[in-house]
């Protein structure tokens, strides 16, 4: 390691640009280090425990249209006005933006990341691939020319041959990312790309690569300081994906050996030397079936899954940031660095898995993290979940001497965790720690588009058997209180009729009570015996069939949110009024937005005749497009809604007015 003349930017107050966890993260290294900390928000963050938890903090604005975490100027402002002299960027928003790196530097503010110059050459994904490949290092066959005419790229693809991945130049997170399997599919799949890339990042330039057929996603973390030092952190296996973004990510590959390892960290570590780089930094490999590496992308930033890292080498990531921030050289050289056991981290993300993974907002009603696990979030109960952000909530990590310890510890944490209120897609986590392609270490990027059926699916005993607790959970909780302990109720041999809705599907039950909370439920043709033992304010012990098991729960006037074996449930009841289900579009020709959301598109005109699952209008939420299609064959009567108009769940978008197939009006 190289002995340096030192060269110092000390730094005392840190403003934060970023929210949530990421923001947290950081408070928590910079506090023990001495730092204070600010904060920024916007007006849908005020209540946000990153708000509350800085010791100050500066609003910069509404959400939208423009997005304030974004707004530069700002950023600027708010640290001036709170005396902060360097800006951590987290992850997201600009954390790869030249632009902020530079402002901060003009504003005589130490930014916590690489330089301006190094985020130019790494951001662009044409660029860093040029750079590589000067370097010396692997990359996919493919093209990032700068005649991005459509016409020249169907050529460029048909020369690499299909399947061929286009991608988004700038930016990343799965956005932009588009995989072809034929020269039919190109034309409409490169529009599509170049739509979101320019949505998400303002550049609808994009790359084309040789798709590789199932690897392995494998990043290296990388760190440098100033005087030339520069060492890896071992890799990061992030094959667990679905839409190009990341569900799992583990530490270290069951796929990479010792060997490997030290090539991969070898050639990320002479990589990131020749371009003078400082700070935190992954580079992205793809791993084929026969153990070739190829260079993919390099994010200039601190990563999302860095706790693996954390936790296998014992190292505090966002604590080296500050230290080669503030011009300390590496504080370890690379035989320093020791690996200890096998660490799984999942995101917790509100989504609804069983609806295409479509984002989910709204209020947090009951959240308990497990105490087994480590915990990255920013909520708790009454914590809105806004439209406006990434779906990702929550992350959860493990960490075992094995890694069948580690996954056995996060499978379990799952399980034990409550998040009511918003769906997410914690029973699908638990499916893939489970499955057996992922307990034997063999998941590639495939792993989710090949078992996504079995991932989804869910054992119907115990589905019957939530139903039937959600029965008794309705009567005892019914009018927003808890009956009588046991011992001080007679037993009532006439049954109760009990009716409601869980997931769109109807239940009917009937409940026989017995004294002592006792129950027979008769529901969906099967008879389970439950008995009360414990009734908290949201929790339930109780007895089906002989076994004692705990659930999870929340009333809120006719809806109670129970949490069961990792299962999270909504049921609504509709005993004694049924009301029409919201969110749907059906035979009435009204189309209703599926979620909380922004409209970037209309794609139809009134009075045009529409089919069937035509495209309408589009709507994006948490960085995600999704398209709202017809519900019927019809004349489009009305449009509610304009570009750049945020809506809200169930509002009727657009309306059709039907038509039969002889032309005439229905």
């Amino acid at each position: 390691m190289t002995v340096p003349t030192r060269h110092a930017t000390p730094f005392h107050k840190i403003l934060i640009a970023n929210r949530g966890e990421i923001a947290l993260r950081v408070i928590r290294s910079a506090r023990a280090l001495g730092y204070r900390t600010v904060a920024v928000y916007s007006t849908a963050d005020a209540g946000a425990r990153h708000v509350q938890e800085a010791d100050q903090a500066v609003c910069i604005g509404e959400p939208l249209p423009a997005q304030s975490y974004l707004r530069i100027p700002a950023i600027i402002e708010a640290a001036k006005l709170t005396g902060a002299d360097a800006v951590h960027p987290g992850y997201g928003f600009l954390a790869e933006n030249e632009d902020f790196a530079e402002a901060c530097k003009d504003a005589g503010l130490v930014f916590i990341g690489p330089s301006a110059e190094a985020i130019v050459a790494m951001g662009n994904k044409a660029g860093a691939k040029s750079l590589m490949q000067a370097a010396g290092v692997p990359c996919i066959p493919g093209y990032q020319g700068e005649d991005q005419n459509e016409e020249r790229l169907a050529q460029e693809a048909s020369r690499i041959g299909f399947p061929v991945m286009i991608k988004a130049t700038a930016g990343g997170g799965g956005r932009g990312m588009r995989l072809v399997p034929s020269a039919k599919e190109f034309p409409d799949l490169l529009r599509s790309a170049r739509s979101e890339a320019q949505s998400a990042f303002g550049d609808p330039e994009v790359i084309l690569e040789r798709a590789i057929v199932e690897p392995r996603h494998i990043e290296i973390q990388v760190f440098a300081d100033r005087y030339g030092n520069a060492i890896h952190l071992g890799e990061r296996d992030c094959s667990v994906q679905r839409r190009h973004q990341k569900v799992v990510e583990e530490a270290p590959s069951p796929a990479v050996d010792a060997e490997l390892r030290a090539r991969m960290g070898a050639t990320a570590v002479a990589a990131v030397k020749a371009i003078r780089y400082e700070g935190a930094g992954t580079l992205e490999f793809l791993l084929d079936r026969e153990g070739n590496f190829y260079f993919m992308e390099m994010n200039t930033r601190l990563q999302v899954e860095h706790p693996v890292t954390e936790a296998i080498t014992g190292l505090d990531l966002v604590e080296l940031q500050l230290r080669v921030a503030a011009g300390d050289p590496l504080p370890l050289a690379q035989e320093d660095v020791r690996f200890s056991g096998h660490a799984i981290e999942v995101r917790l993300c509100a989504e609804d898995a069983d609806k295409g993974f479509m984002p989910q907002s709204g209020t947090v009603a009951l959240w308990k993290m497990p105490a087994q696990l480590r915990v990255e979030d920013a909520l708790r109960s009454g914590s809105e979940v806004p439209p406006f952000y990434d779906s990702m909530i929550a992350k959860l990590i493990s960490h075992g001497r094995t890694r069948d310890e580690a996954r056995r510890k996060l499978a379990s944490g799952l399980e034990d965790a409550v998040a009511l209120g918003v769906t997410t897609n914690q029973a699908f986590l638990r499916s893939c720690l489970l499955h057996p392609v992922f307990a034997a270490g063999g998941a590639s990027t495939a792993f989710i588009g090949q078992h996504q059926d079995a991932l989804l699916a869910t054992d119907p005993a115990t589905r019957e058997r939530a139903a039937a607790l959600a029965a008794v959970l309705l009567h005892e909780t019914a009018n927003g209180r808890r009956h009588a302990p046991p011992g001080r109720r007679m037993p009532h041999k006439l049954p109760i009729s009990l009716r409601f809705d869980i997931g769109g599907a109807t239940h009917n039950a009937s409940l026989v009570l017995g004294s002592h909370r006792h129950f027979d439920v008769t529901q969906g043709g099967g008879t389970f015996v439950i008995e009360i033992a414990a009734l908290t304010d949201d929790s339930a012990r109780f007895v089906c069939d002989g076994v004692l098991e705990a659930a999870a729960w929340h009333r809120d006037g006719a809806t109670l949110l129970m949490q069961y074996r990792g299962l999270s449930l909504r049921v609504e009841d509709k005993t004694r009024a049924a009301s029409a289900r919201q969110g749907e579009s059906g035979g009435d020709g009204k189309l209703r937005a599926s979620m909380n959301g922004r409209v970037v598109a209309v794609l139809a005109d009134v009075g045009q005749i529409v089919q069937a699952g035509q495209p309408i209008v589009t709507l994006e939420a948490m960085k995600m497009e999704h398209v709202h299609t017809a519900p019927l064959r019809g004349k489009l009567t009305a449009v509610h809604v304009a570009t750049g108009e945020q809506v809200a769940a169930s509002r009727v978008v657009a309306e059709i007015e039907a038509i039969a197939e002889d032309g005439g009006a229905k």
